[in-house]
C-alpha cells in the first residue's frame, strides 16, 4: 500500500515540476492546482455530476446485458461440445472485431441516443465473456464430472451440481475483469453523438484547449473503475467465501 502511494506521490511531483517549472506549456499540460479547480469548476457550476451518472448507467447496462447473454451461452459451451464446435469459431472470430469499428453501423441502426452506447460496450464485452466462460467452465475437474455421472447425475444435473459451483468464482472474477474494459468502450461510445457522460465532456474540453478539464476527466475515469473493481472483488470474496482458503 506503502509503495503504491509513493508512485502516486512521485507521479504528482513529476507533474508539478513539469508544469509549475515551465518545462511543459499550460496548453499542453495544466498544472496539478489547475486541474483541480477546473474539477471542482465542473462539479459545482457545469453539471459534470450528471454527466457522471450518465457514464455509470451506460457502463452498468451495457455491461449487464452483455453478461445476462454471454455466461449462458459461455457455460454451454463448456458443458457440450457440438454448441461449442458451432460457437466456438465465431466467437473466436467477433472478439477480435474493436467496438469502436462499429459506431458507425451503430449510429445508422439506432441513432445517437443510449441504445448505441449501450450496444457499443455490449459488443466490446460478450464475445470476450462468452470464450472466457466456456473456457473456464470446461476446464472443470473431469473426475468430479464423472463422480457426479456414475451417481446417476444427467445433463442438467451436472450443470447445476458441478459445472456451475466449481466455475462460478472464476465466472465472477471474469465479470470483474471485463468490466473494467467497459470503461473503455463507454468512454469511445460518448466521444462521438453524445450530448452528456464524461466522454462528452472531455470531447468539449479538448476543443476549448482546457486540458485541465479533460485530466479531471481521466482521473474521474480511473476512480470509477478502481472504487467499482474494490466493491466487485468485496462481493465476490463474500459470495464466495471459499475461494480464498
Amino acid at each position: 500500500m506503502a509503495y503504491g502511494l509513493a508512485f502516486f506521490v512521485l507521479f504528482v511531483a513529476l507533474w508539478s515540476w513539469a508544469t509549475f517549472g515551465g518545462h511543459v506549456s499550460k496548453t499542453f499540460l495544466a498544472n496539478p492546482l489547475t486541474m483541480v479547480q477546473e474539477g471542482f469548476d465542473l462539479l459545482t457550476k457545469q453539471g459534470f455530476a450528471f454527466d457522471i451518472g450518465m457514464t455509470i448507467w451506460r457502463v452498468v447496462g451495457g455491461f449487464a446485458l452483455a453478461a445476462i447473454i454471454a455466461v449462458p451461452l459461455g457455460v454451454l459451451m463448456g458443458a457440450y461440445k457440438p454448441v461449442e464446435a458451432f460457437l466456438e469459431p465465431f466467437v473466436s472470430f467477433a472478439r477480435y472485431l474493436p467496438a469502436s469499428a462499429f459506431i458507425p453501423l451503430l449510429i445508422l441502426w439506432a441513432g445517437i441516443g443510449e441504445l448505441q452506447k449501450l450496444l457499443v460496450i455490449f459488443i466490446g464485452s460478450v464475445f470476450q465473456v462468452i470464450l472466457m466462460v466456456a473456457v473456464t467452465v470446461g476446464a472443470t475437474r473431469r473426475d468430479l464430472v464423472e463422480a457426479a455421472y456414475t451417481l446417476g447425475a444427467g445433463d442438467r444435473g451436472i450443470i447445476r451440481r458441478v459445472l456451475l459451483p466449481s466455475s462460478a468464482p472464476e465466472i465472477a472474477e471474469i465479470l470483474r475483469l471485463v468490466l473494467g474494459w467497459a470503461w473503455t468502450y463507454v468512454i469511445v461510445a460518448e466521444l462521438i453523438g453524445s450530448s452528456s457522460g464524461i466522454g462528452h465532456m472531455i470531447t468539449d474540453s479538448q476543443a476549448l484547449l482546457n486540458t485541465g478539464q479533460i485530466i479531471f476527466g481521466i482521473i474521474v475515469i480511473g476512480l470509477i473503475g478502481l472504487i467499482s473493481d474494490f466493491l466487485f472483488k468485496a462481493f465476490n470474496a463474500w459470495l464466495f467465501p471459499w475461494r480464498l482458503a
